[in-house]
């Protein structure tokens, strides 16, 4: 792990399903299935998929805001030492998440409706026993101003801002224990595009400025190929494909990554695409096929697909895929404009 912060080896979060009046288990919804991957000190891992694929329980799972089922989360802390976050007790788990933050989704039901700002913002440093009275205000004004929030507004409420400006207050927030790794649960998804540039732009900055590593979390290719420097494609709880963005977007290797790139828009009428309808519907995680799980809306399924599931194994240098075929298929890339 020399230029690793963050190394996930086989995690696993499985859900279990219980019925009858004595909640027997009866089954299991697999929402992280067998998924290894790293993040670089200083690159934002992009990772994509459809609705339901598990991209934010994997999320929750890397900070154990959800307990994994199994594997591991190597995390490399402020000390340099490497430690298995999935083994960490509680005073060594409340320690590590200093180093480890999370930006959700939702700016409208991440805040807390009744806490100022300074509140919001100040119980990290609050709880980490980092700052208190007079240093306290001083440092959260100190993160407003770093995110473009106006620290004159400490004393007001979330119901007060706009979408854009709640996203920054949920930025600060997770700036205020000076992080070396963070999570940006779509962290984009819910404010207008004008907004998501700027937010997406801070984001940019905010990495040069403190040297943070990303795992950034989206369903937009678009924002995905801007910021991220290598990109993960998620399919029913398993990565599918891992790669540079440049070579993901270009040259996909799994079908699936192909059917994702050709849904991605391109902003020039002039350009003809075609667009690549999959067949039948995402597989069920609680109930998943045998073999590939994409095979029965894969075009390029053969016998084998069926029967037999694919490893992820690396078909050129940084590209890992899983496809029985993958060096064998000439997928089409994103369009280059």
């Amino acid at each position: 792990m020399e230029n690793k912060i963050l190394e996930v080896e086989s995690l696993k979060k499985y859900f279990p399903i219980k019925k009858g009046f004595f909640r027997r288990h009866v089954g299991e919804v697999k929402a992280v299935d067998d998924i290894s991957f790293y993040v670089n000190q200083g690159e934002t891992f992009g990772l994509v998929g459809e609705s339901g694929c598990g991209k934010s329980t994997l999320g929750k799972g890397l900070l154990r805001a959800i307990e994994p089922s199994s594997g591991e989360v190597k995390f490399k802390n402020r000390h340099g030492q490497i430690v298995d976050v999935t083994t960490l007790d509680y005073k060594e788990l409340r320690d590590i998440r200093r180093d480890m933050q999370m930006i959700f989704q939702d700016p409208y039901s991440s805040l807390n409706p009744r806490m100022t700002v300074l509140n919001i913002i100040g119980e990290p440093l609050i709880c980490n026993g980092m700052a208190k009275g007079e240093g306290l205000k001083t440092r959260v004004k100190e993160l407003m101003e770093i995110v473009g929030l106006n620290s004159r507004h400490l004393e007001r409420y979330p119901h007060a801002f706009s979408g854009g400006q709640r996203q920054r207050i949920g930025i600060a927030r997770a700036l205020a224990t000076n992080p070396k790794f963070i999570v940006c649960d779509e962290a984009v998804s819910a404010l207008d595009v004008s907004i998501q540039a700027q937010i997406i732009n801070l984001l940019e900055d905010l990495q040069k400025e403190f040297q943070l590593s990303y795992l950034f979390i989206s369903h937009d290719l678009g924002v995905i190929e801007h910021i991220s420097d290598r990109v993960g494609v998620m399919y029913v709880g398993k990565m599918v494909e891992m790669a540079k963005t440049e070579t993901l977007f270009s040259t996909p290797k799994h079908p699936y990554t192909e059917a994702l790139l050709s849904a991605k828009p391109v902003p020039n009428p002039r350009i003809k695409k075609e667009r690549i309808i999959l067949k039948g519907e995402v597989a069920n995680p609680a109930n998943p096929p045998t073999g590939c799980y994409f095979h029965p809306r894969c075009p390029y399924v053969k016998e084998i697909c069926q029967v037999e599931s694919p490893v992820l194994q690396e078909v050129s240098e940084g590209h890992h895929v899983a496809c029985h075929f993958a060096k064998d298929l000439d997928l089409k890339g994103s369009v280059a404009i």
